[in-house]
């Protein structure tokens, strides 16, 4: 068999691959959604899409996934296109990879192998390292088992362990270092997560609003995020930047930045993973503990490219993910970055050109790059923030600097008067401040 797809991304060379869609009860344009990603994917790992090969069944082939004749195309069609891999855009059972590869005589991966592959050249902190190999490892697990039936059976079936085939006791070692590797991440992240907790915590006990960016892979929102650093992050913002690139996952690391814009409250905003159709089971499971950085939001940002034709089906996708991760019952304001490019292909058309920006209720229409469209979405959360305020007048004591501090950095203060007795203080506060402050409430 030619090199595994781990050994040429070592070795740095071009890849090739041939991308193969079976559709069997999806319509033409959702297939054909789905294919475009999988070249989206590809390119994702610096893999160039050589073919494409579809088919269309009532129901998938048991033992190679897709029907002989096709098989038979693909492998007649890997000299010919120079491919190093084969790559489906669905998840194959570890018997159909393991037949394939045996006829093709190369590599075959499934999407959910794909984008593994994706976040593990993607992850850069200890955390999301541990969760990919996480993930990496409860997907090879069952393979590894898939592939009994291929090993030798020495020694007949007496059941006793020394009667076991070389193949066997190969397999069963290999089943038990997984284990226990898996043993060993389940630790080093339940430690991590109890890190995260206690700085979690702390940002719970701030009496600053928390904002989620979340949204669909490649939708803006390490943009949003950068740009509103560059304008309110305070000092060293650009070395606060989180990194933003046109390609799908180009993060997995969530960061946790403050933006302070003058005449605004502050707030502390959280940039997640994105999300995408049919992300794998087991990386949802694994990236749990980052993804519910959402679930802890006073209020959720779904970034949205309006620019891309299928944005409808991505707002479907994050509000399925939203609420499968338990964050479906908190606020969204919905973001509609990329307008510009909506705006110019108005105007190519001679059609009716939108205004940029433009917020109306729970939708803000956006240039990420633009600074008056980042202040549009800032005045917007000002807004929906305010809806759960209370105007409260408080008299805080001299002695409670620290509350004084903290409701001047974090609520809208419409007046401050030193009295004798204290500090008075008119202000916009949240329910939760509300709650903390009460004592002082005249």
């Amino acid at each position: 068999m030619k090199n595994t797809l781990h050994q040429i991304i070592e070795e740095e060379k071009e890849i090739r691959a041939i991308l193969v869609g079976l559709n069997v009860d999806k319509d033409d344009e959702e297939f054909d959604r789905s294919m475009k990603e999988l070249k989206e994917l590809t390119k994702a790992l610096d893999i160039k899409a050589a073919a494409t090969i579809t088919q269309s069944l009532p129901s998938p082939d048991r033992s190679t996934y897709i029907g002989s004749g096709k098989v038979d195309e693909i492998a007649s069609s890997l000299d010919v296109f120079d491919a190093d891999i084969i790559i489906f855009n669905d998840t194959l059972s570890p018997m159909q990879i393991r037949n394939l590869e045996k006829i093709l005589d190369t590599e075959v991966i499934d999407r959910t192998g794909l984008i593994l592959q994706i976040f593990a050249k993607r992850a850069k902190t200890r955390e999301s390292r541990l969760q990919v190999e996480y993930a990496q490892l409860q997907y090879m697990l069952p393979r590894l088992v898939g592939m009994r039936s291929s090993l030798s059976r020495q020694g007949g079936g007496s059941g006793r362990l020394s009667n076991k085939g070389s193949g066997e006791k190969q397999l069963e070692l290999d089943r038990r270092r997984i284990e226990h590797r898996m043993s060993e991440l389940r630790r080093e992240l339940e430690n991590v997560e109890k890190e995260r907790d206690t700085q979690r915590s702390r940002r719970l006990m701030s009496s600053e609003p928390k904002i989620s960016l979340v949204g669909y892979t490649n939708a803006g929102k390490s943009t949003i995020m950068n740009n509103l650093l560059s304008l309110y992050g305070g000092e060293n913002s650009e070395e606060k930047m989180v990194l933003e690139k046109d390609m799908l996952f180009a993060t997995l690391d969530t960061s946790v930045r403050r933006i302070s814009a003058p005449g605004h409250r502050p707030f502390l905003l959280t940039d997640t993973v994105g999300f995408i159709s049919e992300l794998p089971h087991t990386l949802v499971k694994a990236f749990r503990s980052t993804l519910e950085e959402a679930k802890y939001a006073d209020l959720i940002l779904e970034i949205i490219d309006f620019s891309d034709p299928e944005y409808r089906h991505h707002m479907d996708v994050t509000r399925e993910t939203l609420a499968e991760i338990g964050a479906g019952d908190i606020p969204v304001l919905y973001v509609f970055n990329k307008s510009d490019i909506v705006q110019d292909q108005q105007k190519e058309a001679s059609q009716l050109v939108m205004d940029i920006p433009r917020t109306n209720d729970d939708r803000a229409y956006i240039c990420a790059k633009s600074k008056e469209s980042l202040d549009a979405l800032i005045g917007l959360i000002e807004e929906t923030l305010k809806q759960g305020d209370t105007l409260c007048e408080l008299l805080l004591p001299y002695s409670e600097g620290g509350a004084i501090n903290a409701i001047t950095a974090s609520s809208i203060v419409e007046s401050t008067e030193y009295l004798p007795e204290g500090v008075k203080v008119l202000a916009h506060l949240s329910a939760k401040s509300a709650q903390k402050y009460s004592n002082f409430i005249i």
